[in-house]
């Protein structure tokens, strides 16, 4: 017989987020009201998410409506680009390299649940992008995944597994496709 899931038996209380309750608070304030905003302008959005512990290179893009889970879990290195809507859900670390872009509507989720446990338990992996990576628009890197340098992941695409350098991946799950030329 097969078993059942039992979500009133879940418990993530091993996960700490890293910052008490009052600078989440905050941080989920500034975050909703000015970073998820309309409004234009990076400096601003890069001095808020310094603030509350982001290192953010220099040269920077972040556009309206990006949406960061926990800044003290983010580094961004110099002249990458966060692009409208993007949605990084860093319970676990996420290291995106220099020269990176992050398209429209793209999600970088660190979290997932255990199905094959009764107690659905949460499950949290680090996201590493190195220099030079592409992530389309609409696509999805997945907990515990490292995009390795100039790695492109399609538009819509959803990385389960790691991306080797200069290659171009497509599909769900995402694989291999092509080389990435880029020329000189």
């Amino acid at each position: 017989m097969q078993g059942q899931t039992q979500q009133a038996l879940f418990n993530n209380r091993w996960y700490k987020p890293g910052r008490n309750i009052v600078v989440r608070g905050i941080w989920h304030a500034c975050n909703s009201i000015l970073l998820m905003s309309f409004l234009p302008g990076n400096a601003w959005r890069r001095s808020i998410l310094r603030l509350f512990g982001a290192q953010i290179g220099k040269g920077v893009v972040i556009k309206p409506r990006v949406n960061v889970k926990y800044p003290w879990n983010l580094s961004i290195g110099e002249h990458s680009w966060l692009g409208d809507s993007v949605w990084i859900d860093n319970l676990g670390a996420v290291s995106i390299g220099s020269n990176c872009c992050i398209s429209q509507g793209a999600l970088l989720l660190c979290g997932n649940h255990n199905y094959s446990k009764p107690t659905f338990d949460l499950m949290v992996g680090n996201i590493t992008l190195e220099n030079g990576v592409w992530i389309g628009a609409k696509a999805m890197v997945c907990p515990g995944v490292i995009c390795h340098s100039h790695a492109v992941l399609s538009a819509g695409s959803i990385a389960t597994s790691e991306l080797e350098a200069y290659k171009i991946y497509s599909g769900n799950p995402a694989v291999a496709i092509r080389d990435r030329k880029i020329e000189a």
